[in-house]
Parts: structure tokens; sequence; C-alpha cells
């Protein structure tokens, strides 16, 4: 599997593309906005969209899901159901923020903890890792030791929990019981900065080590 990040939206949000080696099948993950880039990407990599990934329902990963599927008509999976109350309030959330207004969308089919998600010879692994928000999944690829996280885990900090459902100790154990025991040489891409690895968290990220929080 090969990966690509395209950063979209005013609050430059990793929104992710992998894909197939063989079959150049591909699946984006988090399409906050800016289709047109998006779109531009899989080109230029002659890629074909076969899924669309939703990692939680905050608009500047989810903005776009549905204007995306509607233009493409491929399938959307995730985020798991406990967000659907921030789909279905997209719109408020575009005026909350200053977006483009966005529409809710209903996916394909919603994801639940220990589902597999496929596109081309690809499978990735399912997480439900609440905290941020209460419907929040990870995308894990076993054979790449490589995740993408959302707004679950950053570069030395881990997301905010101040939205509403939202909790601190509920994150924190989604990160030290479902991510790091994948691995300490797991990378993850987060939702937003630079990438790092489980073990790099584990050792020096001051929320998880007890210095904060």
């Amino acid at each position: 599997m090969r990966y690509l990040v395209v950063p979209v939206t005013p609050f430059e949000q990793n929104c992710t593309i992998f894909w197939c080696e063989q079959t150049r099948q591909a699946a984006v993950i988090d399409p906050g906005g800016d289709i047109d880039r998006i779109l531009h990407a899989l080109q230029q990599e002659g890629l074909t969209l076969a899924l669309i990934l939703v990692t939680h329902g905050h608009i500047d990963h989810a903005g776009a899901v549905h204007a995306l599927a509607e233009r493409t008509g491929v399938p959307v999976e995730g985020p798991h159901a406990e967000d659907r109350f921030w789909i279905d309030g997209m719109a408020q959330q575009s005026r909350m923020f200053g977006f483009p207004e966005a529409q809710p969308f209903v996916p394909t089919r919603w994801l639940k903890d220990g589902d597999k998600v496929r596109f081309g010879e690809v499978e990735l692994d399912v997480l439900h890792c609440p905290g941020h928000t209460p419907g929040h999944v990870v995308f894990f690829h076993a054979p790449s030791r490589l995740a993408q996280v959302g707004d679950v885990l950053f570069q030395g900090s881990i997301g905010r929990t101040d939205f509403p459902r939202g909790d601190h100790e509920t994150l924190i154990r989604s990160i030290k019981d479902k991510l790091f025991p994948l691995g300490d040489e797991v990378s993850f891409i987060p939702g937003h900065g630079p990438q790092s690895t489980f073990g790099e968290e584990r050792q020096f990220n001051p929320f998880l080590s007890g210095r904060f929080g």
C-alpha cells in the first residue's frame, strides 16, 4: 500500500489517500474540503477512487464527504454511529467555523471496533477510539505498520476534548489501550501536523507521560 497526504481546508487537515499498488484503487480518508485538490491528486497518481473513509464528524474532516460522494458515486464508510449528531449538524458547523456550507450525509456503512474496510487488495482494521468525539475511528494497515489516527493523537499532543461529548479520560484510554498496543514501531498520520510513531509519543508526548493533563 502507498499513501499521499493532501492538506485541505483553512485548518490544514491531513486528508489522506491510501491506495493499492496492484489495482490502483484508492480510498480517501477525511475529505474535509477542497475537492478539486483531492481529485487532482488522484488523477496525478493515476488512481481510481473506490471508497471514502471518515474518522469523525468534525467539519474539517468530513465537510466535503457529501459533495465528493455525490460527484464520484463511491460508498462512504465511517465514522462510528456515535458521531451521527456531528454529521447531522454539518450546516451549523459550517457557520460556526466560517467554512463553505457543508451538507450532512449518511454513510453507506457506520463502522464499529473490529470492522475491516477494503479497497483493491488492501484491508484496513478499524479501531473505535472515542474521546475527541464519541464516534471517532482509526484506520490501521497492519502490513505497512501505518495508521491514520485523525484527531486522537498528534506529534507532541493529543486531541482536544472540550467539544460536545468529548472526554479527556476516555481519549487517554483510547490511546493507551487501543493504539499503543499496536507497537512502538507503528507510524501514524495525524489529522493535523507531522507524522510520528507510537513509540515516540509513548516516550516523549507530555500529555501521555504524566507531565500534562
